[in-house]
């Protein structure tokens, strides 16, 4: 993170961030306000890196007081403190206590108590004297950073040093502001006294922002992979794009030479025709001249027998043969004409409608959506005494005093287990059972129920949260699955039914049966949506079914084909949607049991599993637990299928 300002290009002097999280010094901001009239006129002060607008707290104030009421950037400040505690010093320092005196003796030595560098004369001295004995004394005789203690004055009392806080105002204050101003404050103490739980705080803060660092990471990974993805798929679907506009260009240019080919078989014909006519007529023609020579010479002869052959040829109608012809072609179909009157209303009609693919696109709304998964977290399910590699069937999360705890039950090792962390390390809990557990729910805040099917028991446990065996009931019945309807009453999974139970285990109604078909087979696990109704996962059945607190059947999912479910766990995200643990999937429904996605890059095949209130994602593979975020926890996805057209 840099510690300059941009307008000035210095190091910060009283950074303060505006409402775009941008920082500057005080006195840039002020200086930029007044190059800006506008800003005067809107009374706002503009970003000058961004360009956006801070509105003024006080804008009746003077303008020099703006920048005044913008907040301090306490993380910036902080920084530039923090740095300027590492100081780069090196022999050639003169000794502090020397200077003083008139003297320029090299340092030899820095007292980071005192701030002061030292000869070696005086280092002695210092050592020895009762009041300095203890200073933590770095050597200068190389280069070295060495960390100076930043002493913060006391704006009001400029010759005291603030060391004290008072809890009650919750203000770091000098001794004199102590005497005068929080006499009457019950709790006032030494910023050292205080060091040991602050180091604590920030050590604990400090983890959980590393954890976040970590998440924000892997989502930025995960997404620059996305975009690396987009922009090859940009360029494999522009590739098919031209590859059907080439096709499409290709099959007009090939209708085109086709009904080119057609209009010149037609005109070579109808040209073959009228040459043939013209053929004959010119034999025509040729045969007239005939008979006008023959007629001429005869007349020319003056012989009677000329002239009568003459006649009677003409009589005979033996040169009349043009009407032969036009009987022997009455009956045959000639070419009168051919004109090609182009169809540009239907062509362009056709190509407004030629389909040349279509483009799916997923938007993305405020409703309820999780989209890719992303891997944060993997808790080793084993623990010390495990006579058994762990297998966790099921897992509840609570929160219980501020610690967030994962409690699973071990099939293998007969056992409850809770994983959490305190004080900035991990801690682990066992609670041995008689038999082996199966199904957890959280009772309480701070309890939960476990089903203990082969020994017909549930026990009730406390979460501190280690584990503490709180009550057995033994039933009537074997159950596996566990939901806590409300404070007297339970849901049960038998491997045949789902009873409603007291709190003493008793039946209160039993559900076998719907539309005169069994209900459920293998109704292993089992949850409560938020309007209090059952929601049962049957692997057998491969069925998701929601049922009323009475035991009315409200819907029921069981598809087939590609989405045929072989169902595990199950639970609902805080806005209503239920996730179930699927074989290498988790898949996704709406609340009225609507199908909306796989996510099929789990990379595991999941068992129970649990989503908390901040939309993370426990999911128990055998003997290992993973803790899943997904890059956007606010969305839903609206498909729409988009046309393009030629």
């Amino acid at each position: 993170m840099t510690t300059s300002c941009v307008i000035c290009t210095d190091l910060y002097t009283d950074p303060c961030t505006l409402r775009c999280d941008h920082t500057f010094c005080r006195k840039c901001v002020t200086g930029y306000i007044k190059t800006r009239p506008d800003a005067v006129q809107s009374k706002t002060i503009p970003c000058a890196f961004c360009q956006q607008d801070t509105k003024v707290p006080h804008p009746s104030r003077p303008v020099e007081e703006w920048a005044g009421q913008i907040k301090p950037s306490i993380i910036i400040q902080g920084l530039i403190d923090i740095q300027a505690e590492v100081v780069k010093t090196g022999s050639a320092s003169c000794c502090s206590v020397c200077e003083k005196l008139g003297e320029t003796t090299p340092g030899a030595s820095w007292c980071s108590e005192c701030q002061v560098s030292l000869c070696k004369r005086c280092v002695k001295i210092h050592r020895a004297s009762p009041a300095s004995y203890d200073h933590e004394i770095c050597d200068l005789s190389g280069e070295v950073k060495v960390k100076t203690r930043r002493k913060v004055v006391c704006r009001e009392h400029k010759d005291e040093v603030i060391k004290l806080v008072c809890k009650d105002c919750h203000k770091a204050v000098c001794q004199t502001c102590c005497v005068v101003y929080h006499r009457k404050c019950e709790s006032v103490v030494t910023i050292q006294s205080m060091l040991p739980n602050l180091k604590y705080h920030l050590r604990r803060h400090a983890k959980q922002l590393s954890k976040k660092i970590h998440r924000k990471e892997t989502i930025v990974k995960k997404t620059d992979e996305k975009i690396s993805g987009i922009e090859k798929n940009k360029i494999a679907v522009e590739n098919q794009i031209k590859s059907a506009v080439e096709r499409a260009i290709a099959n007009i240019k090939q209708k085109g030479k086709l009904l080119m080919n057609e209009f010149k078989d037609i005109t070579d014909k109808q040209t073959k025709e009228l040459k043939a006519d013209v053929k004959l007529e010119e034999i025509e023609m040729q045969m007239y001249k005939q008979h006008c020579e023959f007629i001429d010479q005869a007349l020319v002869s003056e012989c009677e027998m000329n002239l009568y052959d003459a006649y009677q040829t003409w009589e005979s109608g033996a040169v009349e043969l043009g009407d032969v012809r036009d009987t022997d072609t009455a009956e045959t179909r000639r070419i009168d004409d051919i004109r090609f009157t182009p169809d540009t209303d239907n062509a362009q009609h056709i190509l407004d409608d030629l389909q040349l693919g279509k483009i799916d696109v997923t938007y993305q709304d405020q409703g309820t959506c999780l989209t890719s998964p992303v891997l944060v977290d993997v808790i080793n399910g084993r623990m010390a005494g495990d006579e058994a590699e762990p297998y966790l069937p099921d897992i509840t999360v609570l929160v219980v005093d501020g610690i967030q705890t994962c409690v699973v039950t071990d099939l293998n090792n007969k056992c409850v287990k809770s994983f959490y962390t305190r004080n900035n390390l991990t801690y682990h809990s066992k609670l041995p059972l008689d038999d082996s557990p199966w199904g957890v729910t959280q009772l309480k805040e701070n309890k939960v129920m476990v089903a203990v099917p082969d020994i017909r028991q549930i026990v009730t446990v406390e979460v501190t949260p280690d584990l503490v065996l709180l009550s057995t009931i033994t039933t009537r019945k074997w159950y596996v699955s566990l939901a806590v309807l409300s404070p007297s009453s339970l849901a049960a999974g038998n491997s045949d039914c789902v009873d409603i139970l007291d709190m003493g285990g008793h039946v209160l109604r039993s559900v076998t049966a719907h539309n005169n078909e069994t209900l459920v087979t293998h109704p292993f696990y089992m949850c409560v949506n938020n309007k209090g109704n059952i929601l049962v996962s049957d692997s057998v059945k491969k069925s998701v079914t929601c049922l009323t607190s009475e035991g009315d059947v409200v819907w029921r999912y069981a598809p087939t084909g590609d989405r045929e479910l072989d169902p595990y766990g199950i639970s609902t995200i805080p806005r209503g949607d239920i996730l179930v643990a699927d074989t290498s999937k988790v898949t996704r429904l709406t609340e009225t049991g609507g199908y909306v996605t796989d996510h099929r890059d789990i990379g595991f095949d999941p068992l129970g599993l649990y989503v908390d209130r901040h939309d993370t994602l426990y999911v128990c593979e055998e003997s290992q637990i993973h803790e899943i975020i997904w890059r956007s926890n606010t969305r839903s996805k609206l498909h729409v299928v988009t046309s393009t057209t030629a």
